[in-house]
């Protein structure tokens, strides 16, 4: 970085993060900081999120069964995910199991898959069906816009660097 920057190698790797992360614990308010910038990383990520659920929910419905919608069951589980320590570091956007919905607990990831679908019951008919989802809706929902979510963490993290950065001089 430029002069007056931190005293520290600001990448946005896992090293990068990792290197952040252990400036933040050396600081005498360390936790409320980390909160910050997880806080800051979510909201970057948070308009990826609301893609993949608008994916989600334009998946087609064949209109059968009286149970709660597995589209809304998945579209309120797909959340930002930002973890500062441990064995992973990082920020994502994951679609999270859904097991109370009909006994789907893996419904994000069936529905997403380029081939196969799932099996489901079909009462009145042959016993067993094979359906389709919206094929790579969760990926296609970050294809075009990757780089402006990493852009988007990037900042966060740059911030929170030129915060410290500024603290120490």
């Amino acid at each position: 970085m430029a002069s007056g920057g931190p005293p520290f190698d600001l990448q946005v790797t896992h090293e990068g993060l990792d290197a952040l992360v252990r400036a933040i614990r050396r600081e005498a308010d360390g936790k409320a900081l980390r909160k910050d910038l997880a806080r800051n990383m979510r909201d970057a990520l948070r308009p990826g999120a609301v893609m993949a659920k608008s994916s989600i929910m334009a998946m087609g419905s064949s209109g059968l069964g009286t149970g709660p919608s597995l589209r809304s069951a998945i579209a309120k589980k797909i959340r930002p995910e930002v973890k500062l320590g441990g064995r992973w570091t990082g920020a994502k956007v994951k679609a999270f199991k859904t097991p109370g919905v009909r006994g789907f607990a893996n419904a994000a990831k069936r529905t997403n898959r380029r081939s196969g679908g799932w099996r489901t019951l079909t009462y009145g008919h042959e016993p067993w069906r094979t359906q389709v989802g919206k094929r790579q809706w969760f990926d296609h929902a970050f294809e075009n816009d990757s780089d402006q979510y990493r852009r988007a963490v990037a900042e966060a993290m740059e911030d929170m660097a030129r915060r410290l950065a500024s603290r120490s001089q």
